[in-house]
């Protein structure tokens, strides 16, 4: 990761970090779909890629003005765009379609998507890695309320050690300080 323009949160990436970010989406897609099909054969694991400007109405209202980078309505027709502050509403999007299409597509399903997501972050110094536009990796899945199988607890520390494995660095689990709309845990 290269600070080259004169403009804070800004990086390049290098031939070799997009090799290792490479690596890693797949290892980690590959062992959470391992994961998920030894808890239950019967998971659909599927990837998208969805455009990274986003409908305004789909972004969570927790998302203000100064948080995403917003495209001028041209005219009246024209929809209110933003980039994306994160993969996950273009995800359930994606999902829900999946759900009502005639594919018989029906829970455990699974839903992941790698791609770059834009917010508006203050000006800090890079060490604090809070960049304007970053590469994020997501699974949402999607189980019946009723399930016996606790898919979520279940996943936690399998997911913490794959992580650990790969970083070679001290990993935990920290509950969100910001919880989305779409997520009761």
């Amino acid at each position: 990761m290269l600070s080259i323009y004169n403009a804070n949160g800004l990086v390049h990436w290098t031939e070799r970090d997009i090799r290792l970010r490479d690596m890693m989406t797949a290892h980690f897609a590959g062992e959470v779909s391992a994961f998920l099909k030894t808890t239950n054969p019967a998971w659909d694991v599927r990837r998208v890629e969805a455009p990274i400007l986003t409908p305004r109405e789909l972004i969570s209202a927790a998302y203000g003005a100064d948080d995403v980078f917003v495209q001028a309505k041209l005219s009246e027709h024209d929809h209110e765009l933003v980039l994306r502050p994160e993969t996950t509403p273009s995800t359930y999007v994606y999902m829900q379609h999946l759900l009502n299409s005639h594919q018989r597509v029906r829970p455990p399903l699974c839903v992941w998507q790698a791609g770059k997501s834009f917010r508006r972050e203050q000006d800090q110094p890079t060490k604090h890695v809070r960049l304007k536009e970053f590469w994020q990796l997501e699974f949402q899945c999607a189980y019946t309320s009723d399930t016996a199988n606790d898919y979520h607890g279940g996943c936690l520390e399998p997911v913490r050690r794959m992580i650990g494995a790969m970083t070679r660095l001290p990993t935990r689990v920290v509950p969100s300080d910001r919880l989305p709309a779409y997520s009761q845990v």
